[in-house]
């Protein structure tokens, strides 16, 4: 018997381990989550990605995520689903083009397998002044929540369904 509780918190990786017949679930909800299907994203993304996270790349309601799956695997559904963060929006007040002092294009690191979160933490660990921009084929938002613990504000640009820009400012 599966024993994990489906929650906005629970990971991408650890969902499908228990529950492997959601995978086209998901994919359902949000074509978005086809990239389910390259086994270097299902290993890498994946295992930090929580169904809140997801939702954002989906532009899913996260309730509505949780719920659907929780109803098929026979768990109740939840009446107060935290909607949790929002990347995009309408551009921030301190956000401006000429600002940015380093761009980072990970696009071609995430084709290979590899994930950009050490580069981009590497790069802003000593961070004092200016715009980093970071260029994704998807929505990092595991990676722009862990930035923003971090202390930066961010900022996310959705350009088409495969480039998205981020961009992270230090606050003072």
């Amino acid at each position: 018997m599966n024993k994990l509780i489906i929650t906005p918190k629970t990971k991408i990786a650890e969902l499908l381990k228990a529950y492997p017949e959601l995978e086209d679930v998901l994919i359902d909800i949000a074509p978005a989550f086809k990239k389910l299907k390259n086994p270097v994203l299902r290993r890498t993304i994946a295992r930090v990605t929580t169904l809140q996270q997801a939702a954002s790349v989906g532009d899913v309601p996260v309730d509505v995520i949780v719920n659907k799956l929780r109803g098929i695997v026979g768990q109740e559904t939840l009446d107060d689903v935290e909607s949790g963060g929002e990347y995009g929006g309408e551009t921030p007040a301190w956000f401006s083009k000429d600002k940015i002092t380093k761009s980072f294009d990970a696009r071609e690191t995430i084709a290979q397998g590899g994930h950009p979160l050490g580069d981009v933490m590497g790069d802003l660990h000593h961070w004092e002044d200016g715009i980093y921009e970071l260029i994704t084929p998807f929505l990092p938002a595991p990676l722009i929540d862990k930035v923003k613990e971090q202390g930066f504000k961010a900022w996310t640009k959705k350009e088409n369904e495969s480039l998205f820009r981020n961009y992270f400012l230090k606050q003072n």
